[in-house]
């Protein structure tokens, strides 16, 4: 029956559905016939121009609506159908083939049964297969039945096969010089008793190709009719899957191992074409400027082919390889002759014979192009799955390869770059070095000639202080020592008049004057030598000395409990209330006896200065461990407060506010001394006009 096509170059089967249709195991099943599927979405309009240049048949979903099926169905397509999409890939190119009239009706055989005929549970189970099962008739070798799997392998639908016979599934030859119609004779006379029976044979997969099989032949006997059930497996898809992974292995160890990468991509497209022949692969890359391409890798090109392609721009209708690079997705051409694509330039691939090229983006992230690859055919044909498969392994492959050298030799660029970066700064820290050590020797003199001025300016300061400290001895000691004086001379007088007046006779009124003059002199005397012999007390107590302290470990409760009769009673004379917040089990390292005599001299000055005029006040004092090595005094009054110009000198010796009062000037001097020396501590101050706090802080273990 003549088919319906318009002219050889309307190949493409155009099926329109919402998503887009897995058009894939459809071409496995179509290639056979020089045909094509190729899916759109409904939805893409744009592609209905030009739609009926190549297409002999426009397939629509029937559960797309009619609005957007119209603009499809007026495209100028002569042949239109609706058929549910739904049928299995061989069932739905058969009934295309049919459609088209490439195919004819399987004929019935007279007297032999055919698959509607057979018993149900064999056809069942034979259906039901994993492996490819065709069923033969013992004699003519007529195929009768056949499973999808089979129909798969051979790439035919099942009307083909139920035409056919089982020698038309081999190539003529095998590969070891036997023909196949001697194989299969010697196959037969091996299971002439009804024993199952192996052997290997070369048979023709769904493009031709040459495919290592093991056959298992069993007899079986349906209605009388003597039948062989023949499973089919290929194990040259093992073979060559093995081949594969071998072979990616060892292209990433030619990887890792630094090869250079032309040699890497053109091992790679070797590898390819051995999966798939008669495929001729190439990679292309994309150049700096992100658009040129440059012919890279193609062992089995014609050189002519790649240098005529070398240097095009990427753009939306350069080819398969510039618009798959431009598009960033793969672009299958299935006829070039035919196809927009290759328009302004099919003649070059023409003149070396190619017909088919399916390019795909070799994408470094999703919007980085590093290349593209590309699989070549000298016949119009759209890819299988295994097809998609490879260009997938490929692409992967590819994409680890080029990565891997542009990082390499970006780290080569940075390492130059660091190595020039190194002499520069190794320069430079010559240089510094130089000036750094003339620096230094000047330094060196600046710091001699500082040195001895500071030794200066020491023994000056030294002498001042002794000079500041021997001014308040001597100013403190000058009013005691002066007022016993003036009383021992005014005495000395007395007793010379006395003694006048016991030549002439005394008389008894002058001698009680004189007694109780003597008495009053000797109170004032013996008053202020008291006062004297007091501040000479305290002027011992300045310098502490660690010699005489006892160190212990003590809790700070005992120094508290120490001083607090003393403090207690002064704190009462006037009107002060102390309140404690001290924490518990507080166990320093030191001496306590110098720690209780500095806090009866901050709690002293409190109770002296804090609260002048005032007949109350409150003083907080508190202790507190602060981490693991210290604890935190702080003694805190609601008094007046110091006077801002006074806080610098408050620790100053003989420095005091209430001069004449009875005031030294030596309280803070000596807490300050005691803290910051003997125990190892600081002291801080604050002062407003609502009171002074100060805080001091001691570690756990006074220093050495």
């Amino acid at each position: 029956m003549a088919a319906l096509l318009p002219s050889s170059e309307h190949r493409r089967i155009l099926i329109i559905s919402d998503p887009v249709y897995a058009a894939a195991p459809l071409n496995t099943m179509l290639v056979r016939h020089g045909m094509w599927a190729d899916s759109r979405a409904a939805s893409d309009l744009m592609a209905t121009q030009g739609a009926a240049e190549h297409t002999a048949l426009l397939l629509l979903d029937p559960a797309l609506d009619a609005s957007l099926c119209a603009p499809w169905e007026q495209s100028g397509i002569l042949q239109v159908v609706r058929w549910d999409l739904a049928l299995a890939p061989d069932s739905l190119a058969e009934k295309i083939l049919l459609h088209l009239r490439i195919l004819s009706a399987a004929p019935v055989r007279p007297g032999l049964p055919d698959k509607d005929t057979l018993q149900i549970n064999y056809h069942h189970m034979l259906s039901h297969s994993p492996d490819p099962v065709i069923l033969l008739h013992a004699q003519e070798l007529a195929i009768i039945d056949s499973n999808q799997h089979a129909r798969r392998l051979f790439g035919m639908t099942e009307t083909e096969l139920l035409q056919s016979h089982f020698p038309a599934l081999c190539p003529s030859v095998q590969t070891d010089g036997v023909s196949t119609a001697q194989r299969l004779k010697i196959c037969q006379q091996t299971h002439a008793g009804s024993t199952p029976q192996r052997c290997k044979l070369t048979m023709l997969g769904n493009q031709n190709q040459p495919l290592d099989c093991d056959v298992a032949m069993v007899p079986v006997t349906v209605d009388g009719h003597a039948l062989l059930h023949v499973r089919i497996v290929d194990i040259s898809a093992g073979r060559l899957a093995e081949e594969l992974r071998e072979g990616k292995n060892q292209l990433l160890e030619m990887i890792a191992s630094g090869v250079p990468l032309n040699t890497t991509l053109d091992r790679l497209m070797l590898l390819i074409e051995s999966q798939a022949p008669p495929v001729l692969c190439t990679i292309m890359l994309v150049g700096e400027d992100g658009v040129t391409l440059q012919a890279f890798s193609a062992p089995s090109m014609p050189a002519e082919y790649m240098a005529s392609i070398d240097g095009l721009a990427a753009g939306p209708g350069v080819g398969s390889c510039g618009t798959a690079v431009f598009r960033k997705q793969n672009v299958v051409v299935s006829d070039i002759m035919t196809d927009p694509l290759w328009a302004p330039y099919k003649e070059i691939p023409a003149k070396f014979g190619l017909r088919a090229c399916w390019a795909t983006p070799i994408m470094a992230s999703p919007n980085t192009v590093l290349g593209s690859f590309a699989m070549y055919y000298r016949e119009p044909r759209s890819p299988t799955e295994a097809d998609q498969s490879l260009i997938a392994a490929a692409t992967q492959i590819a994409r680890i390869a080029i990565n891997s050298t542009r990082r390499e030799a970006e780290l080569q660029r940075h390492r130059e770059h660091l190595e020039v970066l190194v002499q520069e700064r190794t320069a430079q820290l010559q240089h510094a070095k130089e000036e750094a050590e003339h620096a230094n020797e000047e330094l060196t003199v600046a710091l001699e000639n500082l040195s001895m001025t500071q030794e200066e300016l020491v023994r000056r300061d030294k002498l001042a202080a002794l000079g500041a400290l021997v001014a308040g001895v001597a100013h403190e000691l000058n009013t005691p020592i002066g007022n016993c004086l003036i009383m021992a001379s005014s005495m000395s007088e007395r007793t010379a008049h006395l003694r006048a007046e016991l030549v002439n006779g005394l008389r008894r009124s002058t001698l009680d004057t004189y007694l109780q003059q003597a008495s009053d002199a000797d109170a004032v005397v013996l008053r202020n030598l008291n006062r004297a012999a007091q501040l000479v007390a305290s002027f011992k107590r300045i310098a502490v000395d660690s010699d005489n302290a006892q160190r212990e470990r003590y809790l700070f409760a005992d120094v508290l409990k120490h001083i607090r009769p003393v403090v207690e009673c002064k704190l009462k004379q006037h009107g002060i209330t102390l309140i404690e917040n001290i924490e518990t089990g507080l166990i320093l390292d030191g001496y306590p006896g110098p720690l209780g005599q500095a806090l009866e001299n901050l709690l002293d000055n409190c109770v002296v200065h804090a609260f002048k005029g005032r007949n109350e006040g409150t003083i907080q004092f508190s202790a507190q461990r602060n981490g693991n090595d210290e604890i935190v005094l702080t003694i805190e009054d609601n008094g007046i407060g110091i006077p801002e110009a006074s806080l610098p000198r408050i620790y100053d010796p003989f420095f005091t506010t209430q001069l004449g009062a009875g005031g030294s000037g030596l309280g803070l001097y000596r807490t300050h001394n005691i803290i910051t020396g003997l125990l190892g501590g600081r002291i801080d101050v604050q002062s407003s006009p609502l009171g002074t706090r100060f805080t001091i802080h001691l570690p756990l273990a006074a220093p050495n």
